[in-house]
């Protein structure tokens, strides 16, 4: 199965698919309402810009199965070696090892680019993303309870973290 780069025309609808499988039927989202294909214009421009990957991998038809992205963890200088990630499989396309595959080319990507931690805000019902973080060595760094509220229930948010070994020579400024 072949990573691809993901872009706006070939990949927005199917990215777009797959937010709004999250959105409406779990807590891997804390949205309530599924998005409009013009919120992917600003969520590539957004990648693009902040030359972020948006990682894909694709089935022998070229059909989009999931994605792996990452971006700003907060918009201050000093968290420039910090980035906050994702993953998310189509449903249809779970338990057959793409998130592991996917992630595992992320954290390879991170390490390229000279980040220094990965982060991954996990809501903690979500029992297969943690074991899937922690399979790749990411520690839970923390908690924010009851950080959100849908389906009738509050919801915790966890932070798995992964520190890398670059770079070498981190710099100030």
């Amino acid at each position: 199965m072949p990573f691809v780069s993901c872009t706006y025309e070939e990949h927005a609808e199917a990215i777009l698919e797959i937010f709004n499988d999250a959105i409406v039927n779990s807590t891997a989202l804390y949205d309530y309402h599924p998005r409009p294909i013009e919120s992917m214009v600003n969520w590539f421009a957004t990648k693009q810009a902040g030359k972020f990957p948006v990682l894909g991998v694709v089935d022998e038809g070229g059909k989009l199965m999931g994605f792996a992205s990452y971006g700003i963890f907060r918009p201050f200088p000093a968290y420039k070696y910090t980035v906050e990630h994702s993953v998310y499989i189509h449903k249809d396309h779970r338990g057959k090892g793409l998130g592991l595959m996917l992630m595992q080319r992320l954290i390879e990507l991170a390490q390229q680019n000279d980040l220094h931690v990965m982060v991954g805000g996990i809501d903690l019902s979500n029992v297969g993303s943690i074991r899937l973080h922690e399979k790749l060595g990411f520690e839970h760094s923390g908690t924010i309870r009851q950080a959100g509220y849908k389906f009738g229930r509050w919801l915790d948010l966890g932070f798995f973290q992964l520190v890398l070994q670059t770079p070498a020579v981190p710099v100030e400024g």
